[in-house]
């Protein structure tokens, strides 16, 4: 019975545009919303009738159920009419859960992002990065000049690092060791992004971590070290 309906009343959204394509409106709608209202109606006496007819009997049963969906479908308007506001709340939240993914935050200026980083348990700032749209996990180190790569990193943005020349001296906990310097076409962490920028890449062995050190801190807009939290802008 539903099938029928669903018919009759597409048959008459049909005769509607066909019959007043060129008339007025009628109370306030034109002819193709009217249309549109009549087979979305049309559409959902369909559906309802199909799956309705298998709870035939059970009213209660039918009853919960459409209350369950209709539940679900405001929670879904509700989240994508707030979205605005729940995003940072979440973003908040994976920062929580997985430290060094980067919550970004509104910096009140269109021309700027920012992003913040939480401290982990250890004391170290560690942020999920890219590098070459490589993901790499970097210790952000004030005290290092460059971003340096392990070689391992290296390779995974697309560097061979038994190409390179080793020939810069560098401090690691190990004792003095031997880097080679590089470019990178991009190191982002979140939407902060820096293009071309220096790097080191280590022999192997010389650094457990990659670090993000001043040759992308001093391109950003600014950084701080505020608590718990470590802020970036570009």
């Amino acid at each position: 019975m539903g099938a029928w309906i669903a018919l009759a009343l597409l048959v008459i959204a049909g005769a509607v545009l066909i019959l007043r394509h060129d008339a007025g409106t009628i109370a306030g709608f034109d002819n193709a919303d009217i249309a549109g209202i009549v087979a979305a109606v049309a559409l959902l006496i369909f559906l309802g009738g199909s799956m309705f007819s298998g709870y035939r009997g059970r009213f209660i049963g039918a009853v919960r159920d459409a209350l369950a969906w209709g539940v679900m479908a405001l929670l879904l308007i509700a989240g994508y009419s707030y979205r605005d506001q729940i995003m940072p709340l979440a973003q908040r939240i994976a920062g929580e859960l997985m430290p060094g993914a980067p919550i970004q935050f509104d910096t009140g200026d269109t021309k700027s992002v920012g992003v913040r980083i939480r401290k982990q348990a250890n004391g170290q700032f560690m942020a999920k990065a890219r590098a070459n749209g490589a993901k790499i996990n970097m210790i952000i180190d004030t005290g290092a000049s460059t971003i340096v790569l392990t070689p391992s990193d290296a390779a995974r943005a697309g560097i061979k690092p038994e190409a390179l020349r080793y020939s810069v001296p560098v401090q690691t906990a190990n004792g003095t060791s031997f880097a080679a310097p590089v470019r990178l076409t991009n190191v982002s962490i979140g939407p902060v992004s820096i293009d071309n920028i220096e790097a080191l890449v280590t022999k192997p062995g010389a650094l457990r971590d990659s670090l993000l050190g001043m040759s992308f801190l001093n391109r950003l807009r600014s950084y701080e070290f505020s608590g718990d939290f470590l802020t970036l802008r570009s």
